[in-house]
């Protein structure tokens, strides 16, 4: 989707606060006295409302928890909802392959050898997850009796040869794998995907981006329903796998299964241990917190409805009764995505650091709150007055060994053990291969995404005419706003209306329109009102929605200068010239990163930037509905570029609309947000907020066009529109089509290509305005 900016932007300012001086208003409504950027204001409101919403989040859990601690057996069966609800935010949904082996990972170059000392060996191995994807990373075997199972996972810039004392990077008494070795402790260390961008672009078109590999994975994998986090939980649930395969060939041995991770790989084996009762014992280290800010973290942290049901607390309750130590350490400080340049840029803004000892305490403390019952479940490791203590050192390990029952002093750690690979190894090919291998599992999903669709949402759909379609819409158009979209309740404020006249046309008159929605919450648009406008006499409405980084003034200008005009022609003035009644709302994308953040923010509660829309859109719609002047069974919508996006959301929701056109915006949107292959795709832009969780599997743009169904519906297509290629909307639109026709109401749905680019054409659009909302033309 192009940027739409409007030459206005500068202007708005001033413009918007001399109107207030004058005294014409709207009957029924009170004097608009509210000055400056109405836009940013709106912004910084709805920021205010979400950031709440978000606080209020943590007391409003209780309702989805019912734990049972009268048994063991009880308490998971009564947290095994919970669980379940978890395993699908963050996506381990797939059936992992059986594990029954590791594979040494060795050339005629090249041994699988990697290190041996007196106590323990070093190989390369790898081990399968998912169709095409692999675990890899060191396997370190004690030579004597296996005392213990263990996953641990680095930061997602350590690698496992950093951590096992191979390479430079980590200090001795923090290598971990190795000293749990020295112990007589089975250790397998997979490689995450690292933060760096090298990969995360596609050669053969020859773009790239500066998306860490972490996001180019986490934003692909949102729109299938998966997660990074999800795919590296499964890489560490298949290693917990092979060890319990192991484990079955020696019934007798004692030896118990944990998982430990810092920073990153705090955060997967925080989550793996959550979902996996095998693990017997979980550390995390430098990750743990109270988890409301998560929004300002990297955004690859971003899990759909998280902070709804689950801080790290409630995630911590589902270890339970197992044990979990915590451990409060420096954590890596990440200031950003990396330095974009030339020809890479698109990351979404992110930090994290070293979080407060007081939010750690505070979520442990929670932590254990919420598993009274269950004494000892958590260790909480930390220095003297709230100081950090080295990660995963001496303190970790000697409670891990203790927990997995391993008596006696833990010992110092050992001579560091010696790299024997040359120079043939690589770290960076062997991530170039983990971040391939997702990538190439999930555009398989995309690919596969279309028949998914079929098979959830077309096949089981009986309906030959439009009345039984009508019956059959509720529990779908449910699904779209409560599981993809998010639901807020309804406004909570009174609607106040307020009004003050900012045009006086020749043939209309404009008024901006405020109206309450919830606390500094409000809906804003511009009302054109024809001035042949009879008394007693009720016309149709077109709504007019303006695209990305716009404001309603742009869809009004006759600056035919202007680069506004050149994107909406007027298309505002020019149906109140038609004479139609015309409201233009503003929509709240607009400030760049200011409003993308309020996606973050929105995604935390399980909700979306459209949530707030259509909460601004039913109040919009409620007091068009009461004006003496409208027909409130002709209201239709219309909008270009960002606003056909909300042509596309908003009308499917709310049946209040009657007709909904989509104009510069209509396309295989699945594949627009996850394709690697082709330009057109958002993965190559900084538009992050594209992203809605699962959409892929659920609602393209033909599900939501069913939904407008019986309404009319029509697209309205430039050739040379750069959102997408003509292929890509013909075949969505045909998929409309078909349903129309077998609807019975072919003559409902149309379709315009124009020899143009991103731009209102406002001609058989038009028409199709005249035709469905019964105005005649020569009016």
């Amino acid at each position: 989707m192009k940027t739409l900016h409007t030459f206005l932007c500068l202007s708005l300012l001033g413009f918007v606060t001399s109107a207030g001086a004058q005294d014409g208003l709207l009957a029924g409504t009170k004097p608009l006295t509210v000055n400056g950027d109405l836009s940013a204001q709106m912004v910084e409101g709805i920021s205010k409302f979400l950031l709440r919403e978000i606080e209020s989040a943590e007391t409003n859990r209780a309702r989805f928890w019912q734990p049972d601690f009268s048994s063991r057996e009880a308490h998971e069966n009564s947290i095994a909802p919970n669980r379940e609800r978890l395993r699908k935010m963050i996506g381990v949904v797939d059936t992992r392959l059986p594990v029954t082996e590791l594979q040494f990972i060795e050339t005629t170059l090249e041994p699988s050898l990697v290190s041996e000392t007196d106590l323990y060996t070093i190989r390369a191995v790898r081990w399968p997850v998912l169709e095409g994807v692999h675990g890899e990373g060191l396997l370190l075997q004690p030579k004597g009796v296996i005392n213990a199972r263990i996953v641990v996972l680095p930061d997602a810039d350590q690698t496992p040869e950093m951590i096992c004392g191979l390479t430079a990077g980590v200090a001795p008494a923090s290598q971990l794998p190795r000293r749990l070795a020295e112990h007589g402790c089975q250790v397998l260390v997979p490689v995450l995907i690292d933060r760096k961008d090298t990969w995360s672009g596609n050669q053969a078109l020859r773009r790239f981006t500066n998306l860490p590999h972490r996001e180019w994975i986490y934003r692909q994998a949102f729109e299938l329903g998966r997660h990074i986090i999800g795919y590296e939980v499964q890489k560490a649930l298949a290693a917990v796998d092979w060890f319990s395969a192991e484990a079955a060939k020696a019934p007798d041995s004692k030896a118990r299964i944990a998982i430990a991770g810092y920073a990153e790989g705090g955060l997967i084996a925080l989550h793996a241990a959550a979902l996996d009762p095998r693990i017997d014992v979980a550390l995390v280290s430098g990750y743990f917190d109270h988890r409301d800010g998560v929004w300002s973290e990297p955004i690859y942290r971003n899990v759909f409805g998280l902070l709804r049901e689950f801080g790290d607390a409630e995630i911590a309750s589902l270890v339970a009764p197992r044990s979990l130590i915590i451990e409060h350490s420096d954590t890596p400080t990440i200031d950003g995505p990396p330095k974009a340049q030339s020809g890479r840029s698109g990351a979404a803004s992110g930090k994290w650091r070293t979080p407060d000892f007081n939010t750690v305490d505070y979520e442990v403390n929670r932590t254990r709150d919420l598993v009274k019952p269950l004494t000892n479940h958590v260790r909480f490791l930390h220095g003297n007055e709230g100081a950090t203590i080295a990660a995963c050192g001496d303190r970790a390990l000697a409670e891990l060994l203790k927990l997995l029952g391993m008596t006696g002093e833990s010992k110092p750690p050992g001579a560091a053990p010696d790299d024997r690979r040359g120079v043939q190894f690589s770290s960076a090919e062997r991530q170039k291969r983990q971040v391939s291998e997702l990538v190439d599992f999930t555009q398989a999903l995309l690919r596969a995404s279309e028949r998914k669709r079929d098979e959830a949402f077309w096949k089981p759909i009986k309906a030959t005419e439009a009345d039984v379609w009508m019956a059959a819409i509720p529990s779908l158009r449910s699904n779209l706003w409560d599981d993809v979209i998010g639901r807020f309740p309804a406004a909570s404020l009174p609607a106040n209306p307020r009004s003050r006249k900012i045009y006086d046309n020749e043939k209309w008159t404009g008024y901006d329109v405020m109206f309450d929605v919830w606390p500094d919450v409000y809906a804003w648009g511009v009302l054109l009102l024809p001035k042949d406008l009879k008394p007693g006499e009720r016309r149709p409405v077109v709504v007019t929605q303006h695209g990305l980084e716009g404001v309603p003034a742009d869809t009004i200008t006759d600056d035919t200068k202007s680069y506004a005009y050149g994107a909406y022609k007027a298309f505002s003035a020019r149906l109140a010239e038609r004479g139609f009644i015309v409201f233009a709302p503003h929509n709240p994308y607009r400030g760049v990163d200011k409003f993308r953040v309020l996606q973050r923010q929105a995604n935390a509660t399980g909700r979306s930037l459209f949530s707030v829309i259509t909460a601004q859109h039913e109040r919009i719609l409620d007091w068009l509905s009461e004006q003496p002047f409208v027909d409130a069974k002709r209201i239709g919508f219309y909008g270009l570029s960002y606003g056909g996006k909300t042509a596309m959301r908003v009308p499917a929701l709310l049946d209040r609309y009657c007709l909904s056109i989509c104009s510069a915006d209509f396309n295989e949107w699945a594949t627009k947000c996850a394709t690697v292959d082709s330009p057109y795709s958002y993965l190559y832009t900084i538009e992050y907020d594209m992203y809605e969780f699962n959409l892929a599997h659920t609602f393209n743009y033909a599900e939501m066009a069913a939904l407008i169904a019986p309404r009319p519906f029509m697209v309205e297509r430039g050739h040379h529109d750069g959102v997408a290629p003509d292929e890509w909307v013909a075949h969505e639109f045909a998929r409309v089509r078909r349903f129309y026709a077998k609807l019975g109401i072919a003559d409902r749905t149309e379709i315009e290509f124009f020899n143009g680019p991103h731009t209102i054409n406002g001609q058989g659009t038009y028409r199709f305005l005249h035709k469905h909302l019964n105005w005649p033309e020569s009016k």
